[in-house]
């Protein structure tokens, strides 16, 4: 476990030393300030955050992969993968360290959206309730983490950023699009199939203040199945 949080706290700094921590950041804060203030901050308008919670999980579609597509694959570029296999961690624990890291970058991104909420308690009246926020930031980190491990699986298998972060993103927006338009288009049982592994029809539910047990499972099976397979990669090298 030391080891895990030694790499990543390594890798967390790393993300603030160079510009692509803070440009991502302010590129995230920005879109998202748009988002609330185009979808919360209406006269008359429910005191809710779930249109905030909707738009904020699509930008993790871009933002995810920007930072996880770096994490192998600029060690690869450079060369220093090779020290890092050759190191007393084991696979696992190298991918778990920089998947932490990168959690934690995200952790850092999300949290100055916290004001959006001190914003909706000082305007609405009356107070919004507090179970659908926390079910909504509970949503919303589910599919970050998944975005991420799905960043950490593509930055596995290149030694190329641009290439990470395009398949990263295209296998997310894809998935997106396969399970959200076949469930509306298809015939049952297909549609009820697709349904059933839709990422955005579950993290509305979450915006909607639903906590399903089930909807968790997903998101966390799902998230240790990119990791696993991130460890084999990294595994076959060492074999290499």
């Amino acid at each position: 476990m030391t080891g895990v949080l030694t790499i990543a706290a390594r890798e967390l700094r790393s993300y603030f030393r160079l510009p692509v921590g803070w440009i991502v950041a302010a590129l995230y804060l920005s879109l998202t300030g748009a988002v609330f203030a185009l979808s919360t901050l209406e006269p008359g308008a429910p005191a809710t955050l779930g249109g905030f919670f909707a738009g904020a999980a699509s930008l993790l579609a871009v933002i995810a992969p920007a930072i996880s597509m770096r994490l192998f694959s600029e060690e690869a570029r450079s060369g220093t993968l090779e020290t890092l296999m050759t190191s007393p961690a084991s696979d696992l624990t190298v991918v778990l360290g920089k998947y932490l890291g990168a959690a934690g970058c995200l952790a850092v991104i999300l949290a100055p959206t916290a004001v959006y909420i001190a914003l909706l308690y000082r305007l609405a009246e009356p107070a919004p309730d507090p179970g659908p926020i926390l079910a909504g930031y509970l949503g919303l980190a589910l599919v970050g983490l998944l975005y991420l491990g799905v960043g950490t699986l593509a930055s596995a298998c290149t030694s190329s950023q641009t290439l990470a972060f395009l398949v990263a993103f295209l296998v997310i927006v894809g998935h997106l699009l396969l399970t959200d338009e076949g469930a509306a288009r298809l015939p049952q049982p297909y549609a009820g199939w697709l349904a059933a592994t839709s990422i955005s029809i579950r993290a509305r539910e979450f915006g909607a203040g639903i906590i399903d047990t089930a909807h968790v499972g997903f998101f966390a099976a799902w998230t240790l199945w990119t990791l696993a397979a991130a460890a084999l990669i990294q595994q076959s090298r060492r074999w290499r």
